[in-house]
């Protein structure tokens, strides 16, 4: 069985796969045990197994174990902690954001990009950023909401 070397989380990790074309999700939930990433709809239309790729937002689901190698791979797991969460996920919690938690994966390390990248994110940007991310139980509103509070709080560490 072929092992891959992957960074995950600042980590190397190794994993072994059968294929090498087993999704990197896979690799995260069943080798690593990081379930934050979902299994949505394995076509990477649903974004719920959301991970960050050298630091873009990217469907785990789509991208194989053998893509990855050499790049550095984010899961929600490496982003905060119950103690010091990331800006966006305390934003979530502010906001009451995610209702059964779903789609929360996905959103968050979606808008975490999207703040890397564009730090002075409008309203219209975070809606573009996140229009390819469903929730079923409709707190898009309040997701929105989260991503303002959170490019507000980051500004404010920012500037101090």
């Amino acid at each position: 069985m072929p092992s891959y070397q992957l960074n995950v989380n600042g980590q190397i990790k190794t994993v072994q796969v059968s294929d090498p074309q087993q999704p990197l999700l896979y690799a995260l939930r069943n080798s690593l045990g990081l379930t934050g990433a979902k299994y949505g709809c394995g076509l990477g239309q649903c974004g719920a197994c959301t991970v960050h790729i050298d630091g873009r937002a990217s469907r785990s689901c789509v991208v194989t174990v053998s893509q990855v190698v050499n790049k550095k791979i984010t899961t929600i797991e490496g982003l905060g902690t119950p103690e010091k969460p990331h800006p966006i996920q305390a934003a979530f919690i502010a906001e009451q954001a995610a209702q059964c938690g779903y789609c929360a994966n996905g959103m968050v390390m979606t808008c975490v990009a999207l703040l890397s990248q564009k730090p002075n994110a409008s309203l219209d940007d975070a809606k573009s950023a996140l229009k390819n991310n469903l929730c079923r139980c409709g707190t898009h509103h309040r997701i929105e909401r989260a991503v303002m509070r959170a490019k507000d709080e980051m500004k404010t560490r920012n500037s101090a």
